[in-house]
């Protein structure tokens, strides 16, 4: 029976990729910090069969998150996805802050996920296919270029995405595969506070469609919609400064959630 582990469970990505893979044949631990929406998912995965262990934890607790992950027992997948984003508001100018909470979620909260469960999984004898476990790690196109309007949270899923990207290759000798996901706008609460045309915007149902089927195909990096991919890799080829200035005066969206704040 099928392992998976979810962090920031109870909306948006999270919550479709558990529905996603909510099959009688499937043992789901589903984490967030929102008791009321983290039961809801958890019940209607019950209703498709699976098993669920939903549990409130914040993933910035390195040693909440240790003992969560590895008391899980065997694991076929992770998912660390739980992320906030928050902006420059008005004044132009991110707070010292709201940086370093970014930073501690987006980053650390990552690493306090992927960290043990790779420890796990090195343990785990291969199945047939040599592959020991699988891990994703939820990024953004915004990670592709910087985010003038975000620069925490651009910076903070560059960080993760070029980690991931890095170790994928040694890590797949040892039969663990790495997969970045690069997603752009996806209807999630927090991008439905957006006040600005978000182009490519995306159900969060496909969305985790296309993430299972790359995770599925071992990519090193799932990147959609394409264009918008393409796009940012374009524009983070250009001078910073007049690009910057552009994205700043225009408020360009295609480059990942615009400054609201979501809780993993």
């Amino acid at each position: 029976m099928p392992s998976i582990l979810i962090t920031g469970a109870s909306s948006g990505i999270g919550e479709a990729l558990a529905r996603a893979l909510a099959t009688p044949a499937t043992t789901l631990h589903l984490s967030g910090r929102d008791q009321t929406r983290l039961d809801m998912v958890a019940a209607a995965c019950r209703e498709s069969g699976a098993g669920v262990e939903p549990v409130l934890l914040d993933v910035r607790d390195a040693t909440a998150m240790a003992a969560w992950v590895g008391g899980v027992g065997k694991l076929d997948l992770v998912v660390a996805n739980a992320g906030i984003s928050a902006g420059t508001g008005e004044a132009g100018v991110e707070q010292p802050g709201q940086t370093r909470v970014i930073f501690a979620t987006n980053v650390d909260g990552v690493f306090n996920t992927v960290l043990p469960a790779i420890e796990i999984m090195s343990a785990q004898p291969p199945g047939a296919d040599g592959v020991r476990g699988r891990i994703a790690v939820i990024a953004s196109i915004a990670a592709l270029i910087a985010t003038f309007a975000a620069p925490a949270y651009g910076a903070s899923k560059a960080a993760v995405d070029a980690w991931t990207v890095a170790s994928a290759p040694k890590l797949r000798r040892q039969g663990i595969n790495l997969t970045s996901v690069c997603p752009g706008y996806i209807r999630t609460p927090m991008t439905a506070r957006n006040r600005f045309r978000m182009p490519g915007l995306m159900d969060p149902e496909r969305a985790a469609r296309i993430i299972l089927r790359g995770i599925a195909a071992g990519r090193v990096r799932v990147t959609f919609p394409w264009w918008m991919g393409l796009a940012a890799r374009i524009g983070d080829l250009l001078p910073p400064g007049p690009i910057g200035g552009l994205l700043a005066r225009r408020r360009v969206g295609g480059v990942g959630p615009e400054p609201e704040r979501e809780e993993p």
